[in-house]
């Protein structure tokens, strides 16, 4: 039975399912990175999906906290060098630029530059657009709920992810803690 005939009271356990397969459709889909390979081709120039990345990940880290190259690598989940040598190209292309942190003065911070927010604003425009072209023949309704369940699952999403990378900070703990005491026990 394809999706679109799902039976209408399907269990819990076949629409989780569902749900699961959905998410792994999407995954696929947002690994091709579609969206952001729309807006590079839209935008010409000297642009990676890398560097969109950077771009969007500083404004992201610049509503909770200052954007440093160590901060946007960890968030990128690449190494520092790499997160290093792809704002050096954004600051060169005007995108981005370097500050001294205003909460310590040894630190070097990165901030969007004007340029880099207009560019921003036209790759939102993209996404705007295909999304709306995506949900083009639904009914007002649906859009308006597609939207408050979808937040919603991913606010959950979060939540639970936050739940598993403080339950593996505390198991990291407690190993180096059981590691610390079997190496002093050795020692003696």
């Amino acid at each position: 039975m394809n999706e679109k005939n799902a039976a209408p009271h399907a269990s819990l356990d076949e629409t989780i399912t569902r749900i699961g397969r959905s998410m792994g459709r999407m995954r696929l889909m947002i690994g091709r990175r579609f969206i952001g390979k729309l807006a590079i081709s839209r935008l010409s120039g000297n642009m990676e999906l890398s560097h969109l990345d950077v771009i969007a990940m500083v404004r992201r880290l610049a509503d909770g906290q200052e954007a440093t190259i160590g901060a946007i690598a960890e968030q990128l989940r690449v190494d520092p060098s790499r997160s290093s040598r792809i704002v050096a190209d954004l600051v060169r292309q005007g995108l981005l630029r370097r500050e001294v942190s205003q909460e310590d003065a040894r630190r070097t911070i990165v901030v969007i530059t004007p340029l880099g927010q207009e560019l921003l604003k036209k790759v939102e425009d993209v996404k705007h657009e295909t999304i709306q072209g995506i949900v083009a023949d639904w009914p007002q309704e649906d859009i308006e709920r597609f939207a408050e369940l979808y937040d919603r699952f991913l606010n959950g999403f979060d939540r639970r992810l936050q739940q598993f990378e403080a339950e593996n900070a505390d198991r990291a703990a407690d190993a180096d803690m059981d590691y610390g005491t079997a190496r002093a026990a050795s020692r003696e």
